[in-house]
């Protein structure tokens, strides 16, 4: 039985804790302890003991302290296999343990409460029970812990693949990233059924190989090189949503090779956590921006067109331009086309004809889906859609308030924009419930106003989690219906339009 130390203590707390970082592993650091840490230590001391004798016992309690000691056993494992996690690969802070954990650690406490009472009460009846005790105990306890050993074998197995999924969840690609995505799908193949729902992690769960987003099969990485003098190279965020990917991400590059077939569409994500993702479920490899970049310098590109088909100038299209700038002079000219909406403006009023465009088209689009003529007819029925986005802190983030604009400049009183992240303030949820609530409206469409329905649209929208959107529109009781229409932008044929045409203009500026 482990000898447990200052040293090497689990700890249990609450409130708030610093970080202590060692070599690969980020342990929790108490500022104050609880009561909780306190009683969790002093419970584990009893496993030093080896005999009933030792802690001033009779002979009959021995049987008792054998189940304590077998029960704080795994409580130890408990406690400690769940307060320390390998999460310095992406900098956030460790996480409380896990729901299966504190069910469990809360049986364990509860069974080493029960049986402490029963040692302590027993008093010299114990003497006389010890020897008939001994035997049924001895075989009830081997059966126990066998059943336990093989609990802890599959939690253990299952945190190790939940370690492996939290090493690839990073931002930044490494010489490893390739072998690392590889052992984390093996790992993962290799554990039962029943293993793969314990699975769980910073952000680690058994949707990350689990879950069904489609066939990758369908999609084009467009990594190939012999690419030619000229490059139109795509930059997307990214989705591991894998239907999406082909409707969205593809659908857009799709066209843009019909519409410039004289230039070499490649693709590149700026989401390594999303690369990652996909290359270790699906084995299906997307450059990174610089990996795109050396594959187009390696491949003699002269001319390269940027198409971003992020929504906005904001902080993914800055960092972007940060690094194109760093390959200005591999290149005899390099052009960057204007994201979806086009140009910010200065302030809410001021709108352009790219928002304008972009609001035709998806408000038609929706209504459509919907079922209804037009947009007045779907306002006379007493229907508003919304328009859900990411948000962003970014000066940018002014372009939504611009589409709200846009959308009431067009007549659609029927249309509201919103935002994830509540930024600006105006468009966050639960702003926007009260602005269709007071227009009268009462049924309600949720739609992505993102170019990719990925994980924002089918969770922060249209989830079974009670903070998702489609959760808080019901849970306002003031309309009689909420559906959801999950798509994202990059499918509708007007808006791969305005992304040819930003093309278009972007390989007129390398002409002169």
């Amino acid at each position: 039985m482990t000898i447990f130390q200052p040293g090497n203590l689990p700890v249990c707390w609450y409130g708030s804790v610093t970080l202590q970082i060692t070599r690969n592993w980020l342990y929790r650091k108490c500022s104050d302890y609880t009561p909780g840490s306190f009683c969790v230590a002093v419970l584990l001391h009893f496993v030093r003991f080896s005999s009933a004798k030792d802690l001033g016992f009779s002979h009959g309690h021995t049987v008792y302290l054998k189940r304590i000691q077998i029960c704080l056993g795994f409580l130890y494992l408990s406690f400690s296999e769940n307060t320390i996690r390998a999460d310095i690969a992406h900098g956030k802070e460790a996480q409380p343990m896990s729901k299966l954990t504190w069910k469990k650690t809360a049986a364990l406490v509860m069974a080493v409460t029960m049986l402490t009472t029963a040692a302590a009460g027993c008093g010299n009846n114990a003497s006389s029970s010890a020897s008939s005790e001994e035997s049924s105990t001895s075989s009830t306890v081997e059966s126990s812990a066998a059943s336990a050993t093989e609990e802890e074998t599959d939690e253990m197995a299952a945190k190790n693949v939940a370690d492996l999924i939290d090493a690839i969840y990073v931002q930044e690609r490494n010489d490893n990233t390739d072998e690392e995505c590889k052992a984390a799908k093996e790992a993962w193949d290799a554990l039962t059924d029943a293993q793969k729902e314990l699975v769980e992690g910073d952000n680690a769960d058994p949707d990350y190989f689990g879950r069904d987003t489609g066939d990758a099969a369908k999609d084009d990485p467009r990594n190939e090189d012999e690419i030619g003098e000229n490059e139109l190279l795509v930059v997307s965020f990214g989705t591991s949503f894998n239907d999406s990917r082909v409707k969205d991400i593809k659908g857009i590059e799709d066209a843009l090779q019909e519409a410039y077939p004289d230039w070499s569409v490649r693709r590149a994500f700026t989401a390594q956590i999303i690369i990652n993702h996909v290359q270790a479920r699906d084995d299906e490899k997307i450059d990174n921006m610089q990996q795109a970049l050396d594959r187009a310098v390696a491949n003699g590109v002269k001319n390269l067109v940027v198409q971003p088909t992020h929504l906005m100038h904001g902080a993914e299209y800055d960092e972007m331009n940060e690094l194109l700038d760093r390959y200005k002079d591999k290149f005899e000219g390099i052009a960057v086309a204007e994201p979806l909406l086009g140009e910010v403006g200065d302030d809410a009023t001021v709108i352009n004809a790219d928002k304008e465009a972009v609001a035709k088209a998806i408000t038609a689009e929706a209504v459509k889906t919907a079922g209804y003529d037009d947009v007045a007819a779907a306002a006379e029925d007493g229907t508003a859609f919304v328009f859900m986005g990411h948000g962003t802190a970014h000066v940018a983030k002014v372009s939504y308030s611009q589409m709200q604009t846009t959308m009431e400049t067009l007549g659609y009183t029927n249309v509201f924009i919103g935002t994830v992240e509540g930024e600006p303030e105006d468009t966050s949820c639960e702003a926007v419930i009260e602005k269709v609530k007071e227009a009268g409206f009462t049924k309600v469409v949720l739609r992505p106003l993102m170019v990719v329905a990925g994980d924002h649209a089918n969770n922060d929208m249209a989830g079974d989690d009670e903070d998702s959107w489609l959760s808080q529109f019901k849970a306002a009781d003031c309309f009689d219906s909420v559906d959801t229409q999950i798509a994202g932008l990059g499918e509708i044929g007007d808006i791969q339009q305005i992304y040819i045409d930003h093309a278009q203009a972007a390989i007129d500026s390398l002409n002169g």
